[in-house]
């Protein structure tokens, strides 16, 4: 059986592919065929990749993105799909550095559409993404400026410490999204005062 890692990635084409290039994503600025470019690029050719951050290696980035963005959107499908020749291609780095990569950006797809609805997602793929949100959860809420506990139901993770913390309760997809700054997003709750509920629905959570 594939991991989740790998059935996000071959969820992710076939969504691609159905909704077509110029569909939205929930990534400002990107549509369907750029977020492909972006994965490609931090695939094939990750040296370009930190031109998204440092503008002096923007140029760099942008003649990686180039080599892709005059292939059809089926090409570019095809190729992300199978990670052979890359070092993804061995299913336990891509368990480590996928499974958030992929789940996020298949649900920037979809999530973008009319009529989404949220997905119930197996047993094993919620442990990974909860070790995952705990491992990064901390860095995903640096902003908030105030204090953040997640809580899945079972499990509770303090993401930033501090009194009288916001308390978010939810599906563990649901909380990740949150935490990655998506706001289309349901099923969660927040406890904790008021003026700190809205400071960290406000505030401008991710990397």
């Amino acid at each position: 059986m594939a991991s989740f890692a790998r059935a996000e990635r071959i969820a992710l084409c076939d969504t691609a592919v159905s909704l077509g290039p110029a569909a939205p994503t929930l990534c400002e600025g990107w549509r369907v065929k750029d977020l492909l470019v972006h994965l490609l690029v931090r695939e094939r050719r990750p040296w370009a990749a930190p031109g998204m951050f440092l503008p002096p290696l923007a140029p760099v980035l942008r003649k990686a993105e180039a080599a892709y963005t005059t292939q059809p959107l089926e090409a570019l499908a095809a190729r992300l799909r199978d990670p052979k020749g890359t070092p993804f291609a061995l299913a336990p780095i891509e368990n480590v550095v996928n499974t958030v990569e992929f789940f996020v950006h298949h649900e920037d797809l979809r999530r973008a559409q009319p009529g989404w609805e949220p997905r119930t997602l197996p047993a094993a793929a919620e442990r990974d993404l909860w070790r995952t949100l705990k491992l990064l959860g901390k860095g995903l809420v640096r902003s908030a400026e105030t204090p953040v506990v997640v809580s899945n139901g079972t499990d509770t993770a303090t993401l930033r410490a501090g009194e009288e913390p916001v308390t978010v309760t939810g599906p563990v997809g649901e909380l990740l999204l949150f935490c990655f700054g998506r706001h289309q997003v349901r099923g969660l709750s927040f406890d904790g005062p008021a003026e700190r509920i809205t400071q960290l629905e406000n505030a401008s959570l991710g990397f």
